[in-house]
């Protein structure tokens, strides 16, 4: 399918699309998924041990939110370029190359001798780990046959539900246990094993460099550095309080005017990175707005009960693993679940997205009671909600972003998705962070008015942590009340947005 793009330069050879599935392939597409995996552990793993690499490699703190944003940046604009990538050097071919330089690069990273090498080997790893995701999804389009294709889906839906919740236990796993190096190579074992699994299990197609002919150039010095932009200033811009810094300020006026540039170039172009016709079809246009809103709800509910943990209870990040656990091992079958409900053909994916939003409502609602008293047994009911909640919102979203679409508009789709989901995800941690910021000022500017001239003022240092404890507290109950109405925004949408569509397979075209 990535070697079928509308506007082609030439006719393509034969296609190694046409492999029949099996063993082979399986092997290949489970090589992608642990690719991307990894690429999703390594990101979450080294910003949850971000700490004790600074202390290690003497870090500053400016240079590591620089760390951080560096590679954020990096990996999403690839993103929006791999499919193209793909269809010129082969999917495999790609991929392989792709997986190699980011274990490299991750190799290297522990052993930079200074703050700027290991800048630069991030901001270079997050070009190879960027790649990865849109390769899965390109993957299980083109070679799933229609009856299992859903699957194949689901499995890139464990990027958003499985990665995330893992991160967490994972780095605090191999900080305790191995060191802070494992922060970085921990990505070792299971890259070496899915470079094995891509190059046997996937077919190599020819290369297509006649398409340079074609190459989008403008697009390119345009799209790229737009996108950069405007990730670094959402990953800064907290830091460096907004507005109020000169350097946010061009990051985001520069980067949205050459994105506005970007896709006025990209809907003429004739081989364009972004198709935006795709954006008429209803299904896609929604599926990428409820998208970038259920990433900001699972971002929260992994971060609302960490941050809690954290700082009213004093959790280390080994102590919250469990309840990262609670709701990460259990996807490895709630998935497969919900693809096989929404692979019925008398079942409405409208209805299931309805559902997996409104447990997760509910989920936030429950949390939305918390207390300074709970601990870590009191999440495990919100987190077990969210064990079928979270595939069930996301499942049904990659079920209307890919269905009734033409064989040569995948690549398309694939970048729209993933390119959404990766800047998504970006934007959401930013907007969390800023609400969290003034919650907690507000809550502890009218802790401290309600205690007046209370004695208790006198406590000094002691009435400072009760104070900060208790807005924590009243933060979260916020965050999750929050969450909880835009999960149910979300809902409503539904009527007025995607029309009925059937699992691959089961019937053909798209019903109202």
């Amino acid at each position: 399918m990535t070697a079928l793009v509308a506007g082609a330069v030439a006719p393509a050879p034969a296609p190694a699309s046409s492999a029949a599935f099996g063993l082979r392939i399986f092997t290949g597409l489970l090589g992608v998924l642990l690719a991307v995996l990894v690429s999703g552990f390594n990101e979450n793993v080294t910003k949850v041990a971000m700490p004790d690499i600074r202390g290690a490699m003497g870090i500053g703190y400016d240079e590591s939110t620089w760390l951080l944003a560096v590679y954020s940046a990096t990996s999403i604009s690839a993103m929006a370029f791999a499919p193209w990538c793909a269809a010129t050097f082969s999917l495999r071919r790609f991929t392989l190359c792709a997986i190699g330089a980011f274990l490299l690069l991750g190799i290297l990273c522990p052993l930079a001798p200074n703050v700027d090498a290991l800048m630069l080997l991030r901001t270079l790893q997050g070009f190879a780990g960027g790649a990865l995701p849109p390769m899965l999804m390109s993957v299980a389009l083109r070679f799933l046959p229609p009856g299992i294709r859903l699957y194949g889906l689901g499995s890139y839906a464990l990027t958003a539900t499985f990665g995330p919740s893992f991160g967490t236990p994972l780095s605090a796993w191999w900080v305790e246990y191995a060191g802070w190096q494992w922060a970085f190579w921990q990505i070792i074992p299971l890259g070496l094993l899915s470079m094995a699994c891509v190059a046997w299990g996937l077919p190599q197609d020819p290369l297509r460099l006649e398409r340079f002919k074609q190459f989008d150039w403008r697009g390119l010095l345009l799209g790229l550095p737009g996108l950069i932009m405007l990730v670094l200033a959402l990953e800064l811009g907290q830091r460096l309080n907004w507005f109020e810094s000169p350097m946010i300020r061009f990051f985001i006026v520069a980067g949205t005017a050459l994105m506005v540039l970007f896709f006025i170039n990209e809907w003429s172009h004739p081989l364009p990175f972004f198709k935006l016709q795709l954006l008429k079809i209803r299904n896609l246009a929604h599926a990428l707005l409820t998208l970038g809103g259920v990433l900001f709800v699972l971002l929260a509910v992994i971060k609302i009960p960490s941050s809690y943990l954290a700082q009213v209870q004093g959790y280390r990040p080994l102590e919250t693993a469990p309840v990262m656990l609670l709701v990460a091992l259990p996807q490895l079958i709630a998935l497969p679940l919900v693809v096989a409900l929404c692979n019925l053909r008398w079942v409405d994916c409208r209805w299931v997205l309805a559902i997996g939003l409104g447990l997760l409502a509910l989920a936030c609602g429950i949390g939305s009671q918390v207390t300074s008293v709970w601990n870590r047994e009191n999440f495990y009911s919100l987190q077990a909600i969210q064990i079928i909640a979270q595939p069930m919102a996301v499942i049904p979203l990659l079920m209307l972003a890919t269905g009734g679409l033409n064989p040569a508009d995948g690549p398309f789709a694939s970048a729209w998705f993933n390119t959404v989901k990766g800047f998504s995800a970006v934007a959401a941690s930013s907007v969390l962070g800023v609400l969290t910021l003034n919650r907690e000022h507000y809550h502890s500017t009218m802790l401290l008015d309600r205690l007046g001239n209370s004695p208790l003022v006198n406590s000094g240092t002691d009435l400072a942590r009760r104070v900060h404890q208790q807005a924590v507290v009243l933060t979260s109950s916020d965050l999750y009340l929050y969450m909880a109405v835009l999960a149910l925004f979300l809902i409503v949408l539904i009527p007025f947005g995607p029309t009925r569509i059937y699992a691959p397979g089961t019937a053909a075209g798209v019903v109202k």
